[in-house]
């Protein structure tokens, strides 16, 4: 029977225990999507919490696909001293570490204001989005493929390539977004076409023995989305192109609210593993390891999740974003529930560039001081 805290081997990649901290927008890149010290530190410290394996959130692998001013970047060789830093403080204290390739497509935020994507279309918030041509797709997969050398090259253990909400390429694998007539739009096979060429060219650029992880949306909780039958057929062809791992997640900024991939609030026990069926069919049709995220902030939940089978690891976002040091309380033997309330308010920093952190706690303490 698996257990949680027994090192379970990636390709060549050995992890200290099944716990994974999800790839979360940090907001602690400089302008030119440098790392800035507040990432480092975060990393380390998160290293120190045991947590056995660090992604490190979505880099953008061109100009135009940078979300947000603060976010990290991975589209110049000038960066890769900086990702070297990151690398450099997951491995110092025991956690292995990849960096999370990519592309905002239609919500990223390019300065000059050019929202590329599948399809021109207009999205619910006003904006415009400009079809990408054919000869774009292949620069874009290419520079998925630059992005994947840098990352090497700073010392990364691998590779996560992002096609979760509403970035990108899971813009390509909606109907909600893909209109397309061509190659790239209609059949799933066509909507999948530019992942299997991105893991294709990553694969190339790394090697077979370095893992290279996906994260993908469960569902997009939107008419015409993404559907949870269609990602277990994605991830067979990802499967047979030689994924190492895939992670689940679900929901887009459009979808509704109770269907998001940060939902509001605290679920009981039994209800807090927000994509659990989804879970279950990709484990009844796919062999690669399944990491699963959304919702998941109690022991008996994640022990239970990976004893009977229905994920190889447990990733946590915002657990971590309140508690660094949650995976080592666990270990050491106290396994009270995660102390994160699920506010969100935590995104509000990362938003604004000032770098996450959990402002309920903050909040908390600065009450207590005042009280005392």
């Amino acid at each position: 029977m698996p257990t949680l805290f027994e090192e379970v081997s990636l390709s060549e990649m050995t992890l200290r225990n099944r716990f994974v901290r999800s790839a979360t927008f940090e907001g602690m890149a400089d302008t030119t999507g440098a790392a800035r010290d507040a990432l480092v530190n975060l990393t380390e410290d998160l290293a120190k919490g045991e947590v056995g394996l660090i992604i490190s959130s979505h880099a953008y692998v061109e100009p135009r696909g940078r979300v947000r001013a603060s976010q990290l970047g991975i589209h110049n060789d000038s960066l890769v001293p900086g990702l070297s830093r990151l690398a450099d403080a997951a491995h110092a204290h025991g956690s292995r570490t990849l960096v999370q390739i990519a592309h905002g497509g239609c919500t990223a935020n390019d300065p000059d204001g050019e929202w590329v994507g599948p399809s021109a279309m207009t999205l619910p918030d006003g904006r415009t989005c400009r079809e990408l041509s054919k000869a774009e797709i292949r620069n874009i997969v290419s520079d998925f493929r630059r992005a994947a050398r840098r990352a090497m090259d700073a010392g990364f253990d691998g590779v996560q390539i992002h096609s979760a909400h509403a970035y990108l390429l899971n813009e390509f694998l909606s109907p909600y977004f893909n209109r397309r007539t061509d190659e790239y739009g209609g059949s799933l096979i066509n909507r999948a076409r530019i992942h299997l060429e991105v893991l294709r060219a990553v694969r190339d650029e790394v090697g077979d023995g370095v893992p290279v992880f996906i994260k993908i949306n469960s569902d997009d909780f939107l008419d015409n989305g993404f559907t949870r039958k269609e990602m277990v057929e994605v991830a067979r062809m990802l499967e047979k192109e030689g994924i190492t791992a895939v992670e689940i997640s679900g929901g887009t900024p459009f979808s509704p609210a109770d269907r998001g991939f940060s939902r509001p609030g605290m679920q009981p026990p039994q209800e807090e593993v927000y994509y659990l069926d989804a879970a279950k069919m990709f484990k009844d049709a796919v062999s690669v390891p399944l990491v699963l995220v959304g919702g998941i902030r109690t022991f008996a939940v994640t022990q239970k999740l990976v004893e009977e089978g229905v994920a190889d690891f447990i990733a946590l976002s915002r657990p971590l974003i309140r508690e660094p040091h949650l995976v080592r309380r666990w270990h050491e033997g106290d396994t009270g529930t995660s102390t994160c309330i699920h506010c969100n308010l935590c995104f509000g920093p990362a938003r604004l560039g000032e770098g996450i952190y959990c402002v309920a706690e903050r909040k908390q303490k600065e009450a207590a001081r005042k009280g005392a």
